[in-house]
Order: structure tokens, then sequence, then C-alpha cells
């Protein structure tokens, strides 16, 4: 009996599902057919894929625009997108032509910003949040921002020292404020984050000391963020639920407080088993914030989200072929692939992040248990399969067949250029792979264009300061030569 990778598949999971299908023993991604992308650009690339960014925006948007209509809710939902997941103009512009809000992390984020407004991408009326911590040079551009005529413009508070060092500036306008709630982050989480935000205990006190008859600011927005995201856990909820609470509180007191961020996004798929009940989790926000509000007398906030890994994550992959296969003992199989998992996947290394994997061809052939390598020198240059669930069985293939396995890793558009440093330079200048971005045009027909090419020794040089005369890159001198002047300096 012939166990093949496509019987496993089938047996293990839903397939084909929502973007993921064969057509001619080859995978396809949402209908894009990657034989042939593979065909006009080589290995390694990586791409994003345009319209499931508006897909996930429109799904979402529905999903809570729905449930505010079923509870009888008053609020209004508002998107917004963090650009610190994904910087690139093609995603922002994406993103903006359904008309989603922004939320800036640093100061250059303002100079992004006021670059889309030259552009005509945005108007001043955009509702923009700034988050993050605020250095001199941030503070001073999202004032001058505000005082450009962005009047929609909200500065989340992460300390009292954040208001002190407002207070400085010479306003001729009243500053729209937030503020973050800390929260005593899971032990568990990847993250420790409670260094973030004000404490809930000391939201009263703060109010009343310091914005309470406050003349230069207004405050508008509580912001609640859980870095582990919106999990349906006695976890999530219990912090949830604290923060209405404090909302609660602050509102009594407050009137013209009337919105809370809920930070900290979805889940996206991380493998082909994945389940998430959107609808359910967004109908028990709504119905919770609404029963609270109910409950204390108090009218019902604007429901602001800040979604990014959702918004961009599932839209990327990365594709690679595997250069060999090393059997290192009698259980140990290694496929190594053309470029650095380090490089381009950063999160599988530092935070041990999952994707979907698979294979683009073979599907036919048997399969195996396998691991798989980079080609940088480093230890760390696998990905991370010691996770049980997540073990990694992959087409068996011989180096003579006449073509090589090709392998996807899939939903990698957040953060995986923002933390590997995209043009930058790489663990053992090995490049950053092509860039190509796959759109479809107002018929519904696919189009494609490499934004960048594979990152050229020169380009790397230049970063490295050895663009002078001196260190010129001209191509290397005759080694035959090369090798005499060695062997008289040895001598």
């Amino acid at each position: 009996m012939k166990n093949s990778y496509f019987d496993l598949i089938e047996q293990s999971y839903y397939f084909p599902q929502e973007g993921f299908d064969l057509r001619n023993d080859y995978l396809t991604f949402h209908g894009v057919s990657l034989k042939y992308l593979i065909e006009q650009y080589g290995t390694p690339f990586r791409f994003i894929y345009l319209p499931k960014i508006g897909d996930q925006i429109k799904k979402a948007r529905n999903l809570f625009n729905r449930a505010i209509k079923n509870n009888g809710y008053k609020g209004s939902y508002n998107y917004c997108y963090c650009t610190k997941c994904n910087h690139f103009y093609h995603v922002v512009n994406e993103a903006l032509k359904h008309n989603v809000n922004l939320e800036t992390s640093s100061s250059y984020d303002i100079d992004l910003i006021l670059h889309l407004y030259k552009e005509k991408k945005i108007d001043k009326n955009r509702t923009i949040v700034h988050n993050g911590y605020k250095t001199e040079e941030y503070l001073t551009k999202i004032i001058q921002l505000q005082q450009a005529g962005f009047h929609n413009s909200i500065l989340i508070l992460d300390s009292e020292r954040e208001l002190h060092r407002l207070k400085m500036f010479n306003l001729n306008h009243k500053v729209k404020i937030g503020m973050r709630m800390a929260i005593n982050e899971e032990i568990q989480s990847a993250y420790y984050t409670s260094r973030l935000g004000i404490p809930s205990g000391e939201f009263k006190k703060f109010y009343k000391k310091h914005i309470h008859n406050n003349a230069k600011v207004e405050l508008k927005m509580l912001h609640f963020f859980v870095d582990s995201g919106i999990k349906d856990t006695l976890y999530y909820w219990g912090e949830f639920q604290r923060a209405l609470g404090v909302y609660s509180e602050l509102k009594k007191e407050c009137e013209t407080l009337n919105s809370i961020n809920l930070g900290g996004g979805f889940p996206i798929r991380n493998h082909l088993g994945f389940e998430y009940n959107y609808e359910y989790m967004i109908n028990e926000i709504i119905k919770n914030i609404k029963e609270a509000c109910i409950k204390d007398n108090i009218p019902e906030p604007d429901i602001y989200t800040e979604f990014g890994k959702y918004t961009v994550g599932e839209s990327g992959a990365i594709i690679f072929e595997v250069l060999e296969q090393k059997q290192q003992n009698d259980t140990e199989i290694w496929y190594i692939i053309n470029n650095s998992l380090m490089n381009t996947i950063p999160d599988a290394w530092s935070i041990h992040e999952k994707f979907i994997l698979l294979p683009l061809n073979k599907w036919d052939n048997e399969y195996q248990r396998i691991n798989i390598g980079g080609i940088s020198c480093d230890h760390s240059d696998y990905y991370n399969s010691e996770d049980l669930n997540q073990e990694i069985l992959l087409p068996k293939y011989k180096e003579t067949d006449k073509e090589p396995l090709y392998l996807g890793f899939f939903h990698t558009g957040a953060y995986q250029d923002s933390i590997s440093g995209y043009g930058g330079i790489k663990h053992c200048l090995i490049p950053s792979p092509k860039h190509v971005i796959i759109d479809r045009d107002e018929k519904g027909n696919f189009k494609h264009y490499v934004y960048r090419e594979e990152q050229s020794a020169d380009e790397m040089f230049k970063i490295l300061g050895y663009n002078t005369k001196e260190h010129s890159t001209n191509p290397v001198p005759n080694v035959e030569i090369n090798n005499m002047r060695l062997q008289k300096e040895v001598n």
C-alpha cells in the first residue's frame, strides 16, 4: 500500500481548503499557480498576495457590524491597521483601499502618515492612534501632526511622565488622548509586557489628578492590550472584564471618554487544522461590553481594534528549493533549503512561531519525517519542529530527480521583514530573496511583478562601507597571481 503525501493530508485535514488546492499535481495559493511563479522567478522568493488583505478586513468588519446589529449595540466599530506589522507601501495602500484607520508606534510612522497624506491616500479626517513609548521626537511629531489639522489623532499615554512632557509644549489646541491599561501577562506568555501602560488601580487617581479640568487634553479612549491575543480563555476574559470595570469607573468621571481600544489581535491560521470561531468571539465581545454598560448605566462606547498580523499575515509566503538531503543517523534526515530560515522567517527561531509548511510538488510521493535547515553556519538556522503537534512530514525525493522538491512557508506576511531588517545585512551575508507582488485587476485576472530583486553583493557592501575606491567590488583578481603573492608573503 502506498502512503503518499496527498493521502496523509487528505486523511488528516479538510483538503482542499481556503487558499490551498492542487492543480496538475502542483500546489496553488488562492488560485495562483505556484509552479508558474517558480518558472517566472526561480527560487528563493517571497510574495505578497494583496487581495487577501482586503478579504481579512471585510471579514472582521462584517462580523463586528453583524454582532452590533444582533445585540442592539449603540456604539460603532472602527478597524485600525497597525503599520509596524508590515510597513511596505503596497501593503498599507491596499489596507487603505478598505478605509481603515491607522495606528503608529514610532516617530518615523508620523513621516509615513504625512507621506500618505501628500499622496492623497488619506485625509485629515482619518483616525490615527499613536501607541508606543513617546520619545521626544515622536511626541513632537504627534503634536505637529495635530497642529497640521489631523483632528482625529489620538495620543495613547503609556505613563504619567508622557503627560508631564506633553504639558511642556506650547499647545494652541486641545490634545485628544487615550490611556493604556497595564496587563499582567500570563507567565507562559511569549512576552512579559506589564512594563507597558498604567496600572489599572491608578487610573482613577491619575485621571483626577492630571486630566480632570486640564484644558490642554481631552480623554477619549481606554486602550486595553493582551499580547497573547483575543482568545476564548479564562485569562483573556478576566482581563477583559477588568478593563470594562476601569472604563466604567472613568466614564462616570469623564464625559468625553467614548471609546475602548481592544489591542492584541485575532490569531491567524498557522496549520491546516487551525480552528477559531471568529463570529463567536466577536459576538461575546459586543455582548459583554453591552451588558457591562447596562449594569453601570453608562453609554456604550465605540470599539476600536488594531489588527496587524490578522490583516496581513495570511497574505504572505516564502518559496524555497531543497538543495540537498542529509541522513545524519538512522532517524535524522535533513532537507537543506536555498536560503537562511533565520533571515527569512525570524519569528520561527526567535519566538518559535509556526507557519503553514507545504510542498509545492511531489504530492504523489511517499512521505517521511524530516528536519529543515538553512544554509547559514548558525546552529539555530532550522525550522523548529520540537512541538509534536507540528511534526514535519514531507514527500520523499531523490536528488537524481529531474525536478527538485519545492517548499513553501505560508502566512508569513506579518513582521518577518521588519524583524529581519529588509534590505539590510543578513547573517552570513545571505541575501534577502526576491520580492514579488501579486494582485488582481478589475476583471479579476492575476497580475504580478517584481518589487525588488534578490539583494546583490554591491548593495550589501555599500551598507558595510566597502563602497570606496579602496574597496571597490571589482571581479576577484586572477587566482594564480593571488596565490603567488600569498606564497611570497609566507616565505
